[in-house]
């Protein structure tokens, strides 16, 4: 997908935000974030407040701006030299892309589930043990113990492969590795959980499970996921936040943006009139 093939800047960016007395104290918060990819402008003052222990999920056509968005709050657009993110995006009141921040840690306190399982080509306990050791989470190995069959666990993984820790990631099905791939964020204990299309890729019995998963790790995580699927939004998300050609055109409750919407656009794409 390419989210910077985007269109000339409309005539607005404003975004319609649905409000929610009931959200949950704020993790993430964008400020007229935009992108570009060397003079292309892929997002247009991207303005959105992220809240805590609940999941969150960008929806819009394809190109629309919804992973490059994603991207940028773990910081991982700055792997790509032409792109340059102006604005502002803050975790707990802090800016990330402030100089003096340490991008590893940011990294540790935002996870990333990718669209396709790219479990480590390592066995499942040191794909689940590697991000704690290298962030000095534990002392000994009683403690990397303890994290990995407490990853396990939360990735509702342990019970299939607690016989065989030894055993290659990659070996997994596809559906275990994705899992295997949510435990390993977990372990480095984040703050928030990026997904970017996580079941895309998956069968839907493997994607049931993910979506269970996703529902339980909402208890304690900050969860983001990108999605195609309406579907899936409307099943995992409390919020859903609608990206068009590089607009945040409307956020608010998922039940309100599938049923009652704003904005024409967002009605035509939940209709299916574009998309």
């Amino acid at each position: 997908m390419n989210d910077a093939a985007t269109a000339e800047k409309p005539v607005s960016t404003s975004t319609i935000i649905i409000d929610d007395p009931n959200m949950n104290p704020i993790r993430v918060a964008a400020k007229n974030t935009r992108v570009f990819y060397g003079q292309k402008q892929a997002l247009f003052d991207v303005s959105i407040d992220i809240p805590e222990r609940s999941v969150t999920a960008f929806i819009g056509p394809s190109g629309c701006g919804k992973s490059t968005f994603l991207r940028c709050i773990n910081r991982m657009n700055d792997t790509i030299d032409s792109c340059r993110v102006e604005g502002e995006i803050t975790l707990d009141g802090r800016d990330i892309y402030d100089s003096s921040l340490d991008v590893v840690e940011l990294r540790a306190r935002v996870g990333m589930v990718f669209q396709k399982p790219n479990p480590f080509p390592k066995s499942i306990y040191e794909n689940v043990s590697y991000g704690p050791k290298i962030h000095g989470l534990a002392r000994g190995k009683a403690e990397i113990d303890a994290i990995v069959e407490s990853s396990l666990r939360k990735a509702g993984l342990w019970e299939e492969v607690k016989d065989r820790l030894d055993d290659p990631g990659t070996g997994l099905s596809g559906g275990q590795q994705q899992r295997l791939c949510i435990a390993r964020a977990i372990a480095v204990s984040p703050e928030v959980i990026l997904m970017d299309e996580p079941c895309s890729a998956l069968d839907p019995i493997a994607t049931a499970k993910v979506e269970e998963l996703i529902d339980e790790l909402k208890e304690n995580y900050c969860i983001i996921i990108v999605t195609h699927s309406m579907q899936q939004a409307a099943r995992v998300s409390q919020r859903t936040a609608f990206f068009h050609l590089g607009i945040l055109v409307e956020v608010g409750p998922t039940e309100h943006i599938f049923t009652n919407p704003k904005d024409q656009r967002t009605h035509d794409y939940i209709t299916g009139r574009f998309g």
